[in-house]
């Protein structure tokens, strides 16, 4: 029987938060989105207008039999830039922020350990400044978003080199696989 679970991650732009984890086997899915906000059902518009207090996010469907959510934690980390209270990278404002938003009590007892482990390591020359928070609604992003890393390839690599993430994560983590 296969189980699954859930796991939603803000890492800044989700158009770069999709294909890190769509590459792991037991990732079932992920799906681009907002949450964390007082708007129902918002639209790309007006999540960017930084009104409606949703932070851009993606919500992975996954098999804890095949990939653990401690493993989702180390690939998440390992794409932001946790130590940045105002947004990722080229993208700024609230909508931008980074945040683990748990599902069960379980998974924010794992992610405030990865948390205290990640700040402890020193790999960073700032605090780490990732929230941890209930999950809340999530509402699927507009269907040009989805998986615009295949759908847009040319767009999507030129974004994400252009934003500074991949030279984030080259000189950070120097990991190919990041």
């Amino acid at each position: 029987m296969i189980r699954e679970e859930e796991a939603t991650f803000a890492g800044g732009c989700f158009w770069c938060m999709v294909h890190p984890f769509d590459t792991y086997p037991g990732v079932k899915r992920v799906v681009s989105g907002y949450t964390g906000g007082r708007t129902v059902n918002p639209t790309y518009e007006e999540v960017c207008s930084q009104a409606t207090g949703h932070r851009e996010a993606v919500r992975i469907t996954f098999d804890p039999e095949v990939i653990s959510y401690r493993q989702l934690l180390d690939i998440f980390w390992r794409q932001i830039d946790p130590t940045d209270p105002d947004g990722q990278f080229s993208d700024r404002g609230s909508s931008y922020r980074t945040a683990i938003y748990y599902h069960s009590d379980e998974q924010r007892r794992q992610a405030e350990a990865s948390r205290g482990e990640l700040g402890e390591s020193g790999r960073f020359g700032r605090p780490v400044v990732t929230e941890i928070l209930p999950a809340q609604a999530f509402y699927p992003a507009e269907e040009y978003h989805q998986d615009f890393y295949q759908t847009n390839p040319s767009h999507y690599n030129r974004y994400r080199a252009g934003s500074g993430r991949d030279a984030f994560i080259a000189v950070h983590w120097n990991d190919p696989r990041a």
